[in-house]
């Protein structure tokens, strides 16, 4: 993203297909950087198709790390994560204590598994996945539209447990 697409707002509407929606994860990840989002909340079942291990995404998240800063993530698993995006691994390790990482217990998520959102939650916008197979969905700026996918969330944050821990100490 350029300086001039910094002072962009980020889009409010539709999007479609897998490089629209990684685009916009890409473009809402600099603009949090560059604005100083104090808090970032993700959900997705597996995050295999996010672009979490691109060099440009981590360097983003760098930039935005820094104290007072929050980033929530929730999945069913973090087995893709840990095989697809090392780049991420390590940036996590390094900033564990600004990450909050959850797993939605088996048990929870039985009755509808495609119930848990794709989705990425700013201070002031909202990208969610609706069709995930052809990779669709709104985002947005609406205040309802992000108190709706936050209480959304909070329900799932409360069955969920920690996850995906920064180190795995052996013996």
């Amino acid at each position: 993203m350029d300086e001039a697409s910094l002072s962009t707002p980020l889009p409010n509407g539709r999007f479609e297909g897998r490089a629209a929606f990684q685009q916009l994860l890409r473009d809402a990840l600099c603009q949090a950087a560059h604005q100083g989002w104090r808090e970032i909340t993700v959900c997705d079942s597996n995050f295999e198709d996010w672009p979490l291990g691109e060099r440009a995404v981590v360097d983003a998240l760098q930039a935005w790390a820094g104290s007072g800063r929050k980033w929530t993530m929730l999945a069913d698993s973090f087995d893709a994560v840990t095989r697809r995006h090392p780049r991420f691994v390590n940036w996590r390790r390094t900033w564990s204590h600004l990450i909050d990482c959850r797993a939605v217990p088996g048990h929870a998520r039985r009755a509808d598994p495609s119930s848990l959102p794709s989705c990425l939650i700013g201070p002031s916008w909202v990208m969610r996945r609706l069709d995930l197979e052809h990779c669709t969905g709104i985002s947005g700026d609406e205040p309802r539209r992000r108190v709706d996918l936050q209480e959304s969330l909070n329900e799932w944050l409360r069955r969920s447990s920690p996850a995906f821990p920064a180190t795995v100490l052996g013996l």
